[in-house]
């Protein structure tokens, strides 16, 4: 799901959400920034009209290798880290990260983040307390979970959302094959062994075997 939105001020912000990983998202985030950046003026105008864009991605898995459930990246110099502009922000907020946090006595963003995350209706009164425009965001959920149409939409875009990650790991563990497959190819062309052509590609001997019929 995306939000596009703009601040009085005319700042832009995307935020994504992500059930599954789409794979290779540090580039799609960069691209959809840029996008945003760039569509901002027309060819020939002056680029004083363009404003701050900010992405947020909220993912229900871990993409970034640390323990933190909320990073912040800008454009900055690798040793005195002066800003280079302040025009690009990315927000990368994981919600699997969140299992070791109880829920919080205080306001913040980590509320709203277990609230998205589904943390058990026992404990949304205690999120409330903390953020209470959460109440909002509850009873709307509230009122849509009551609508038959709506879970069936809901259940369909979950359904669709699995399918289309499976069909993206198969994808991947097929190419992975082909690509075992054409190196046992040409070792067997170069003269090696079917042993030794498993041993190198990992490949079952059985599956070389089925190989050398080809050729």
């Amino acid at each position: 799901m995306d939000i596009k939105a703009r601040t009085a001020e005319g700042k832009l912000i995307n935020i994504e959400m992500q059930l599954f990983n789409p794979y290779h998202m540090e580039k799609r985030t960069l691209f959809y920034w840029s996008g945003m950046y760039f569509h901002q003026i027309k060819e020939g105008s002056n680029y004083s009209h363009l404003k701050k864009c900010v992405t947020i991605n909220i993912l229900n898995y871990s993409c970034l290798p640390n323990d933190r459930y909320h990073n912040i990246f800008h454009l900055r110099e690798d040793h005195t880290l002066i800003p280079l502009i302040d025009d690009i922000e990315v927000h990368v907020m994981e919600l699997t990260k969140l299992e070791e946090h109880a829920i919080p006595v205080k306001g913040g963003l980590v509320n709203w983040l277990l609230f998205l995350k589904g943390v058990d209706k026992t404990n949304w009164e205690a999120l409330t307390m903390n953020e209470p425009m959460l109440k909002k965001a509850m009873d709307t959920l509230e009122f849509l979970s009551q609508d038959a149409q709506t879970r069936m939409e809901y259940e369909a875009r979950l359904k669709f959302l699995r399918d289309e990650a499976s069909r993206v790991e198969g994808a991947k563990a097929e190419g992975f094959i082909q690509g075992k497959q054409q190196t046992a190819r040409k070792l067997l062309a170069r003269g090696y062994d079917i042993a030794a052509v498993a041993d190198i590609t990992e490949l079952p001997q059985d599956d070389i075997k089925a190989l050398t019929l080809e050729q």
